[in-house]
């Protein structure tokens, strides 16, 4: 016998009498209760219409497989089997939604690091719109000459060629101003033969210790490069100019950035603080030089802009006094300049100038200024004459970075074929460093304040310990790109070569110095 619904023999078998077939009692109730017809005949049914039957209780077949010691332990291995493959196969899910989670949230924390970054350069945007605005509605209106000359980048008829402005003439160098830095020189040359070493400078073994304390990234990711750097050693603090046409004020000793001023519409060339003020300087290729003025608020106003070049300016160079500068340019020229008026005194074109000028630095005295030019050629020039009294040849490529040593005996130039070291006594190259591959230039040099120490930058930074015309000029350190751009554009030293700042072709200042633990062992 066996149940017309589930067709095995029913534990607790009913009859139906409206059909006469055979069901287990639990079903058909199950069934009347949610449907209430008999399911073989479709008629109504009630649980009054089934007829209970006595029976033996029906006892379920053994299966041939369990009948045996042998069958049970097969049962129990494929039982087994089917476990350890359904574990697997959980194993295998729990494995993919692991990756797709770590993806997932990888994603995620890609888009929130994006969108913070848009949101600090939206804040960084908005605060300067503002600033912008406040300069704009305080500052007096100006009506901008009428330049009929020049219209939609080409050049009106001749008619109107009358009309354009004439550049005023300069004022020259008085003998004032010559008096002025004639004092101050013999003033630093007494001061020099006197000079000591300070006990304070970082000796060659501290150099050598010397790793990467901290990274900074200042400037902005879509234009990364930091061509331009300088360092206040009063107050610690570390200028930068970049590809992104904005300049950086940071304090290094807190690790963050006082201000960021914008107005430059090219990437900016040159920066330089002004001791003992709160003036800067930057120059740009966009052809100008801006002159900012700090407040006690920690903000920076541009109180000049300098057009006086035709193309972009390359380099900035302070005079001892602090109140004179000069600049050089791609047009061929350089000016001196007035830094509390911002006028240009004098432009020297000099016609043996083929190309154009790359860098420039005063030496120590500043009697004398050194300029580098793309044609591979230094020149020294007498300030008080604007003559050009000395030439310097053998680079390759452009003169990349011009540096005067502290004791005014040496001058550092730096271009493709590497560093090359100068005895102005003799006006001639002593020594040449040639680090790097052919392929690879020299971009920065610098002597630090004490003259004890030089910094080369290229594929890497190399600091040498300074020695004399016959000495060896021995390698102290090699800090290694840590960009990883292999283009290193600046290594300034700070106060007593206490630390090193670094830029290249990326959007971060890196600074080399003494780990704490290790200043502590070395004391």
């Amino acid at each position: 016998m066996f149940c017309s619904i589930s067709g095995v023999t029913p534990q607790e078998p009913v009859v139906s009498t409206k059909s006469g077939a055979l069901f287990e009692k639990r079903l058909i109730l199950k069934h009347i209760k949610d449907i209430g017809v008999d399911p073989v005949s479709q008629d109504p049914l009630t649980e009054d219409d089934l007829l209970e039957i006595k029976s033996n209780k029906a006892v379920k077949p053994r299966l041939a497989s369990g009948a045996s010691i042998p069958g049970m332990l097969a049962t129990f291995q494929n039982e087994w089997d089917a476990f350890v493959l359904s574990t697997y196969s959980l194993e295998q899910q729990l494995h993919t939604a692991r990756q797709e989670l770590s993806y997932s949230l990888y994603q995620h924390d890609a888009a929130t690091r994006v969108i913070a970054r848009l949101k600090k350069e939206r804040d960084e945007a908005r605060a300067l719109l503002a600033e912008t605005e406040a300069r704009a509605a305080a500052a007096p209106a100006e009506v901008a000459p009428h330049r009929p000359d020049v219209a939609n980048g080409k050049r009106a008829p001749e008619e109107h060629a009358e009309a354009a402005p004439t550049k005023k003439a300069k004022a020259g160098i008085t003998q004032e101003i010559v008096a002025e830095m004639t004092a101050c020189n013999v003033e630093l040359s007494q001061s020099r033969k006197k000079r000591q070493i300070p006990a304070t400078l970082a000796s060659a073994d501290a150099l050598e210790r010397y790793t990467q304390l901290s990274s900074h990234p200042l400037h902005k990711t879509a234009k990364p490069g930091i061509i331009a750097c300088d360092i206040n050693s009063d107050k610690d603090w570390i200028l930068t100019g970049g590809v992104d046409a904005q300049v950086v004020v940071f304090d290094r000793p807190a690790g963050q950035i006082k201000a960021t001023l914008a107005g430059h519409t090219k990437k900016v060339n040159a920066v330089k603080f002004v001791p003992q003020t709160d003036l800067l300087l930057s120059a740009s290729s966009d052809k100008t030089v801006r002159v900012w003025k700090g407040s006690d608020e920690g903000k920076y106003q541009c109180v000049h802009v300098l057009t006086d070049h035709a193309s972009d300016v390359r380099a900035l160079t302070l005079h001892a006094t602090n109140h004179y500068f000069v600049t050089a340019s791609s047009d061929k020229t350089w000016g001196f300049y007035d830094l509390a008026s911002g006028l240009c005194l004098t432009q020297v074109a000099d016609p043996s100038v083929t190309d154009g000028y790359t860098c420039a630095s005063f030496h120590p005295d500043g009697l004398i200024l050194g300029t580098g030019t793309a044609e591979s050629l230094v020149r020294i020039w007498d300030v008080k004459s604007q003559a050009n009294v000395a030439k310097f040849e053998g680079h390759s490529g452009p003169v990349n970075a011009i540096s005067f040593s502290e004791n005014g005996y040496f001058l550092a130039t730096a271009a493709r074929d590497g560093v090359k070291l100068w005895d102005l006594r003799k006006l001639k190259n002593f020594r040449t460093f040639a680090p790097w591959d052919a392929d690879t230039d020299c971009n920065t040099v610098e002597f630090d304040h004490s003259g004890s120490y030089l910094a080369a930058g290229g594929a890497d930074v190399r600091i040498y310990a300074v020695g004399t015309v016959k000495q060896e000029w021995n390698t102290v350190k090699t800090f290694p790109d840590l960009s990883g751009t292999s283009k290193i554009l600046n290594a300034k030293f700070g106060k007593d070569a206490s630390y090193l700042a670094v830029t290249s072709m990326d959007r971060n200042l890196r600074v080399f110095g003494l780990a704490p633990e290790l200043a502590t062992v070395g004391e």
